[in-house]
């Protein structure tokens, strides 16, 4: 996105927070900058740099709870935060934990405004052509924050124009969880209508286009299918105040159709595809380098829809993820997940033919030796490791740093000497999460560190010792995640239908391990077993990405007791100095019995905002 406007109008305006904040609006006073509203769309930088600030409301989701320990791919090794309150079910209505309710229709205020206002600007300051983009721009935006409210609270209150001032807010009670659907696909199509497939210069890079707005439908078309909302029986008595039934109670086959429908909408487009090391000019593949690119490598042919915004979530991902002493140690990977990933043979470590090794150290560095850089630092596994951490696929080195891992971000010798101990200095920078180490309990005092913490979307090129971060975007939607979408839709309609397998394939392919029915046969054909399959390709190909928590919470799945039992590495048991070749630390150890209620498949509306809107009836269980 282009952001040279984008603070243009700080200060200038309070915008309202419909149905949120009583009695506001714009403010009397002559701001700052001297801009009113009028003077507002004068300009075509004041009405670029409006539609920009609706864009900056897009959240990144890397701090919050769908990344940061919500689900069992993650947890939090500090006590106290939101997401621990939250797992340990210490939580209410009133708690307030990542409430983005009012947020997201200040957004939706906001990007109303900006196109009812859009049309009385003259052609000579902006003409028909650009003002229909900006349109439509603003409705995908419009869309977005609707999906976002309908994802996390269920049914919202629809509204299409500005309240005024004396609105009375208690005649807007929510609509059906299907009327949301069909609302927030009547702008996604509108905006896709009027938007290119893809953008050809980059300082367009970050705006809506005809994908993203494709893509968005994918992901609400898979929300409605799913278990979650269609025929849930739990949601029988979830009621408006008159009766009205807010959730559709039988279960409709032919949402699935819709689901694979909207997927296949958005592989069909052109100038998409995976991307790979190849693209950048590479002459062989590399799984390893193909995939960790992919999220450092701006204008990528994967990309759908993302923030291009340098600075704070960069710096801020860098250090909760980077171990002690120069790092937070924080964003933990469990090793619920690390289990998920597969050998190189493609096959899961509980496999008889997978060739895991659980106990013991390697002998040897990684033949393979991915993602080779200037500096001879050996991207997979090296010797000394411990072998569960052997002949493990690309993605699992790209995704998670281990103990006895080269440390990232580190990029000399003597910033990667800084996470070792005197012992271990020998420019490899080796993370230390066992007892004595660096970033073990002993050293720390902290008691709930997992012994892994998440690599992916971590620069190498960043140092985090000198806060030294370098740009990559963050990515909301990518064309991976639309393969994986048509998979599971198609399988729950057409199980045998060779486009499953084609596509979970061609995800695979690009993460180095071997086709889906060269290993596992018996899944083709099989909707119970492919289901499965698809599923765990999901949590590996997009863990630590979001997608593992809200596949669980659609799912049904997140009151599974193995979803919910958290184990670790054995950090807490003194290595008597052993270091890296004390054997007991690669043991699974308990972390945590979460605590889940059914009641949490929806967030709660706050009491605050019930009590503006006396028909906004809370969630079930709240």
């Amino acid at each position: 996105m282009n952001n040279i406007f984008k603070n243009i109008l700080t200060g200038s305006i309070a915008l309202c927070l419909l149905m949120s904040v009583p009695g506001c609006k714009y403010l009397d006073v002559a701001p700052d900058n001297l801009l009113t509203s009028d003077m507002l769309w004068e300009t075509r930088a004041n009405a670029e740099g409006y539609l920009n600030q609706v864009y900056a409301r897009v959240s990144i989701p890397a701090d919050d709870h769908t990344m940061l320990g919500g689900s069992d791919e993650t947890s939090c090794s500090i006590q106290g935060v939101s997401v621990r309150q939250m797992t340990s079910g210490n939580w209410n209505a009133q708690s307030n934990h990542w409430y983005y309710w009012a947020q997201n229709y200040a957004a939706i205020r906001q990007s109303i405004v900006f196109e009812q206002n859009i049309d009385k600007m003259s052609d000579a300051i902006i003409g028909p052509d650009l003002k229909k983009q900006y349109k439509a721009e603003a409705m995908f935006l419009r869309g977005w924050f609707y999906w976002k409210l309908l994802r996390q609270y269920g049914p919202f209150v629809k509204v299409t124009s500005l309240l005024s001032l004396n609105e009375d807010y208690n005649k807007y009670p929510r609509v059906s969880f299907d009327e949301c659907v069909d609302h927030i696909n009547e702008l996604l199509d509108a905006a896709a209508a009027d938007l290119p497939p893809s953008w050809a210069s980059s300082s367009n890079y970050g705006r809506a286009n005809k994908a993203s707005s494709l893509a968005v439908k994918s992901q609400l078309a898979l929300w409605a299918a799913s278990p979650l909302w269609n025929g849930n029986p739990k949601f029988a008595a979830f009621k408006n105040n008159d009766g009205k039934a807010l959730a559709p109670l039988q279960y409709d086959v032919n949402k699935w159709r819709t689901a694979a429908n909207a997927a296949k909408a958005v592989i069909d487009l052109q100038g998409y595809r995976l991307f790979t090391n190849l693209d950048e000019g590479d002459s062989q593949f590399d799984p390893y380098l193909s995939f960790r690119n992919l999220f450092l490598t701006n204008w990528n042919t994967e990309i759908l829809f993302s923030t291009n915004m340098a600075g704070s979530w960069q710096w801020g991902h860098e250090v909760r993820c980077a171990p002690k002493p120069a790092g937070y140690d924080m964003q933990n990977a469990t090793q619920n997940v690390v289990d998920a990933f597969y050998m190189r043979n493609g096959r899961t470590i509980d496999d008889p033919q997978a060739q895991y090794v659980e106990s013991g150290f390697v002998q040897t560095d990684d033949p393979a030796n991915w993602g080779k850089s200037k500096d001879g630092v050996n991207r997979g596994y090296v010797k000394g490791n411990a072998n569960m951490y052997a002949n493990r696929e690309a993605r699992f080195y790209v995704s998670i740093q281990y103990n006895g891992k080269p440390v990232l971000p580190a990029p000399t010798q003597d910033d990667r000497n800084y996470f070792s101990s005197d012992a271990n200095k020998d420019g490899t920078g080796r993370a230390e999460f066992y007892y004595s180490g660096k970033s073990g309990v002993g050293v720390n005092n902290n008691s709930d560190i997992t012994g892994y913490d998440v690599l992916k979307n971590v620069s190498p090129a960043s140092n985090i010792r000198t806060s030294t971060v370098v740009y990559r975007p963050f990515i909301h939607l990518r064309l991976a995640e639309m393969y994986l979408n048509y998979a599971e839709a198609l399988n729950e309609i057409e199980p045998n239908h060779p486009d499953i397998l084609k596509y979970v394939n061609l995800v695979r392919q690009r993460a180095g391990v071997p086709d889906l029915q060269t290993v596992y046969p018996s899944a083709i054909g099989d909707q119970t077993e492919m289901r499965k399959r698809i599923l765990h390709e999901r949590q590996v190909e997009l863990a630590f990405e979001g997608d593992r928590y809200f596949t669980l919470i659609r799912r049904l799945m997140m009151n599974d007791p193995k979803i919910q039992t958290i184990y670790r590495m054995n950090t807490i048991t003194n290595d008597g100095n052993q270091g890296f070749a004390f054997a007991d630390f690669n043991k699974r150890t308990l972390l945590q019995n979460r605590v889940w209620a059914d009641k949490m498949y929806l967030f709660p509306i706050a009491q605050s905002d019930r009590d503006k809107n006396t028909s906004l009836v809370q969630n079930p269980g709240w």
